[in-house]
């Protein structure tokens, strides 16, 4: 099978935390022909989208885990599968990468994830679809209105609604003297809507990513727990991860959003969760599966494969 791997540079991979990277070495291992494609070279001509593409190889390695080929212009129609894994900021530039493999998906490819329900979403905004899952929180634009929503919650994250890996986030305190000039930089200045949720304090135990695939659990999530110093659990910003069990609660709010997420083209969702709250449906380029699997030895991402594999209507390759 014949796929594309559209994301960034290859040279910015973090070698053992990469989901891209894992996707990858188990696609490679179930004979599937990989080929990079950098998202800034996706194009279109005369309506037919296309972008410059080089055969990939790769390597549980760190020193050389990859190996490209010579790139040549590929019409995408011609893939079997394209896997949509750049990273946010979800912006202008993004939009109309997902135009293109939009075009794609309507000429038979299939793209994971679905770039019509990622054009539709919003990772920030995709908790507000299920408010009985979620934290109180606002989305505005408007500094005032931000002001009162952090007054009455006492403390409140703030965060813009592009972003990945806790840039841009900020943990605001009751009677925080910089509230006014986080509202107005986030904001810019009253022009940008944003997000303030209250603080959720569990926070310090963990935030789950917990993964669903077309919809559906897996039985294992990442916790990813913040350094003393820290609001955020990102393990970006020096998170610590430590596999766990879903909760019963996890399970509740993975089922709830799986259930309407199935068959939408979704093939790989992380949730992140808080407490008992949903704070986030990451859909862009999930990441967290590479330490679950060096922690149990199970892979997340045979799931993944398997549900594509279902959708392509091929058997699963072994």
């Amino acid at each position: 099978m014949r796929v594309g791997i559209v994301m960034d540079p290859l040279e910015r991979i973090h070698f053992a935390k990469d989901s891209t990277l894992g996707i990858c070495l188990l696609a490679q291992q179930y004979g599937w022909r990989l080929e990079y494609i950098p998202a800034v070279s996706l194009e279109s001509l005369d309506g037919a989208p296309r972008a410059s593409a080089a055969p990939l190889k790769v390597f549980d390695n760190q020193d050389t885990f990859y190996r490209l080929g010579d790139f040549n212009p590929q019409w995408l129609a011609d893939y079997d599968l394209l896997l949509m894994r750049q990273d946010p900021p979800v912006d202008q530039r993004y939009s109309y990468h997902l135009m293109l493999l939009a075009s794609a998906a309507r000429q038979g490819v299939l793209v994971a994830n679905n770039p019509d329900e990622l054009l539709a979403r919003n990772e920030k905004l995709g908790a507000n679809e299920f408010p009985e899952f979620s934290p109180p929180s606002l989305v505005s634009s408007d500094i005032d209105t931000l002001r009162a929503f952090a007054a009455r919650q006492g403390e409140v994250i703030v965060k813009p609604l592009d972003g990945m890996g806790g840039r841009g986030i900020f943990h605001l305190r009751k009677n925080d003297r910089n509230t006014g000039v986080v509202f107005e930089t986030l904001s810019s200045h009253g022009s940008q809507l944003i997000m303030a949720q209250g603080f959720i304090p569990q926070v310090r135990e963990g935030d789950k990513r917990i993964f669903l695939f077309d919809g559906e659990p897996w039985p294992w999530c990442l916790a990813r727990i913040p350094q003393t110093h820290e609001a955020r659990a990102n393990l970006a910003t020096g998170g610590r991860g430590e596999t766990r069990e879903l909760t019963v609660r996890d399970r509740e709010i993975a089922e709830g959003v799986g259930k309407k997420l199935k068959g939408k083209g979704l093939f790989f969702v992380g949730l992140d969760v808080i407490g008992d709250y949903l704070t986030e449906v990451n859909i862009t380029s999930p990441t967290g599966v590479r330490e679950v699997l060096r922690d149990t030895g199970e892979n997340p991402l045979e799931k993944l494969l398997e549900v594509i594999n279902v959708s392509l209507k091929k058997p699963v390759a072994t």
